[in-house]
C-alpha cells in the first residue's frame, strides 16, 4: 500500500509551499524536511543535502522534472480557475480526453508535472 511520496529538492520550503498553495493545505516542517497533508497519502519534501547526509552518493545522477504527480479532484474546472488566480503557469490547458478524463497540467518549481483531473461521466 502506497502511503506517500517524498520529493527531493534543493529548496524544500519553496516546493512545499507551492504544493500547499495548489492543494489549499498547510506546510509543516522546515528547510530540511517538510510535509503537506493531502487526502489518501502523505506528500513530503526532503533536501538533497539531507539525502546525501543519510546515504552518501545517493543523489548522484538524480535529475529533476522527471515525473507526474496526479490529484483526482471533484471539479477540475473550478481547480483550473483557482490555479489561474494563483498565477500558476499552465503546462496543458483544460482538456477532455476521449477516454473520459478531464485534466489540467501545471509544472512545479522543479519542473515536474502536476495533473489535476476529474473523470467525466459517460465518456469512459
Amino acid at each position: 500500500m502506497l502511503t506517500g511520496i517524498a520529493l527531493i529538492t534543493d529548496d524544500v520550503l519553496a516546493l512545499a509551499t507551492f504544493y500547499a498553495d495548489l492543494l489549499d493545505a498547510e506546510v509543516e516542517g522546515d528547510a530540511s524536511f517538510a510535509a503537506v497533508k493531502v487526502a489518501g497519502a502523505g506528500l513530503a519534501f526532503f533536501s538533497k543535502a539531507g539525502m546525501e547526509a543519510m546515504s552518501p552518493g545517493s543523489m548522484a545522477g538524480a535529475g529533476h522534472g522527471g515525473f507526474t504527480i496526479e490529484f483526482n479532484v471533484d471539479d477540475v474546472d473550478a481547480r483550473y480557475e483557482r490555479l489561474v488566480a494563483l498565477g500558476v503557469r499552465i503546462a496543458k490547458p483544460l482538456t477532455t480526453q476521449q477516454w473520459g478524463r478531464r485534466s489540467v497540467w501545471v509544472r512545479d518549481p522543479d519542473g515536474n508535472i502536476v495533473n489535476f483531473y476529474q473523470d467525466v461521466a459517460g465518456q469512459k
